[in-house]
């Protein structure tokens, strides 16, 4: 099979079953997620790196509790953002992560930091994503965002969030498919110890 076919046959599938899951989560339960990174991750966090996170929807794991404690640390904190549909992704900051005042929606269905902000390059990368591998394999959107600012920003670190079920025993991958350092979910966290 194409590999783009089987990409998109495993997105469709992974999506629906993202979906029913988070669907199948109380509100409380998904509240007390994502709150804070486990230890692990936090010691290899140095004192004033610039944390690159994302604007969830509502079936990608929840980014803002993170974006909430890297803050109070003191940590600056970037979301992605886009000119247009066809424009390369930029990080910008996300000066207010506890009321969401300074974003504004912007392509993709996402929101954005204001084109005003700041510009910033992540040191720390959190990436949504719709399916992952133990050894970190990346099944993204589709849209080669996060490859694409990856390749061009080498020595990141790059950390997949997601639900338990979004965990597959391999995924197809392709020479421009960059893999990711760990992978947080509610129940454990893959490839740092």
């Amino acid at each position: 099979m194409d590999q783009a076919l089987e990409k998109a046959k495993l997105r469709k599938s992974l999506r629906k079953a993202r979906r029913e899951h988070v669907k199948a989560q109380s509100d409380a339960i998904k509240t007390l997620l994502f709150h804070r990174p486990p230890a692990p991750l936090l010691a290899k966090i140095g004192k004033g790196a610039v944390i690159g996170l994302y604007s969830a929807n509502a079936d990608e794991a929840p980014a803002a509790g993170y974006a909430r404690f890297f803050h109070e640390q003191g940590h600056a904190i970037a979301l992605p953002g886009f000119a247009d549909d066809d424009s390369p992704m930029q990080f910008r900051e996300h000066t207010d992560p506890f009321g969401h005042s300074d974003l504004q929606p912007g392509p993709f269905s996402m929101r954005q930091p204001a084109p005003g902000a700041a510009e910033l390059i992540p040191d720390v990368l959190f990436v949504p994503l719709v399916g992952f591998t133990a050894d970190g394999d990346r099944l993204g959107q589709g849209g080669g965002h996060y490859d694409r600012w990856l390749a061009e920003h080498p020595g990141r670190m790059a950390i997949g969030l997601a639900w338990d079920v979004q965990l597959c025993d391999s995924l197809p991958t392709e020479p421009h498919d960059i893999a990711l350092d760990a992978v947080i979910t509610p129940s454990r966290m893959y490839g740092i110890n």
